[in-house]
């Protein structure tokens, strides 16, 4: 599988190279706080026509650690990943953390970007001290109650078994610096200088970061659009997989 050192650490990533073209500027995907690259669907990381990259970030999945504190800190991360990768231009797709992680970029590279996909996120992620205090004294009690915040009523136990296993595998330290970083987070005063165009996607039943997020994020840029998927909640991209894909698609398509 890919591998590339940055800055003397290793980040594993899957690639699925489906534009034959050459000309159409890559999609490079980017989980949220405690997952891996297998939190966005096959649907999506083998999106057809498009060259599609699904990294895990410093210390999650298959990457060794040490994580990241900071979305700044992830962002230098992602720049650095884009270089060495030799991409010119790319689209950047972040779930929640992720997608602060892409809304950091915008600010700092925005001539390096042809779009941006912000799902399930927001201009500012503040996070419950709960949360916080709960990975440090019961981690496993602290990742049942996120596995069950972040799914919509009714969504397939499988799914959550498998979410909360994974993040179950993930380093405690990594985690914390994670919603850490998440919490302090806080660019609304800014992303109405971010001019890319943008698809700002959500989940009608989502907690974490509700639609109310969502709907500022699009507001606020000034080429964005929103879409809400009806009965999904914070991982809307594994809940709904075909309907995040298709529009993804339309949106790299029309804009890219």
């Amino acid at each position: 599988m890919p591998r590339i050192t940055i800055d003397n650490q290793s980040l594993f990533y899957r690639l699925s190279a489906n534009d034959l073209t050459g000309r159409r500027p890559p999609l490079l995907l980017i989980h949220g706080a405690g997952g891996t690259h297998m939190h966005w669907p096959a649907s999506l990381r083998r999106l057809p026509d498009w060259t599609v990259y699904a990294l895990d970030l410093p210390g999650h999945g298959k990457s060794p650690g040490p994580g990241r504190n900071s979305i700044a800190a992830y962002c230098d991360v992602i720049y650095a990943l884009v270089q060495g990768l030799g991409l010119d231009r790319v689209v950047l797709a972040g779930h929640s953390m992720g997608g602060a992680i892409v809304q950091e970029f915008a600010l700092h590279y925005p001539g390096r970007l042809a779009g941006l996909v912000l799902v399930g996120t927001g201009a500012r992620l503040r996070v419950a001290p709960a949360i916080l205090d709960g990975i440090r004294s019961d981690f496993p009690a602290a990742a049942r109650a996120i596995t069950d915040s972040v799914y919509a009523p009714g969504a397939p136990a499988q799914l959550k078994r498998l979410y909360l296993q994974r993040y179950l595998e993930t380093d405690p330290q990594v985690l914390y610096d994670d919603f850490y970083a998440c919490d302090q987070f806080d660019r609304r005063a800014d992303v109405a200088r971010i001019e890319t165009p943008a698809l700002v996607l959500c989940g009608e039943a989502d907690v974490m970061t509700p639609p109310k997020f969502s709907q500022s994020l699009a507001q606020t840029l000034p080429h964005a659009r929103l879409t809400i998927v009806p009965h999904a909640g914070h991982m809307v991209a594994l809940e709904a997989p075909e309907e995040t894909a298709v529009a993804v698609e339309a949106f790299l398509k029309r804009e890219t």
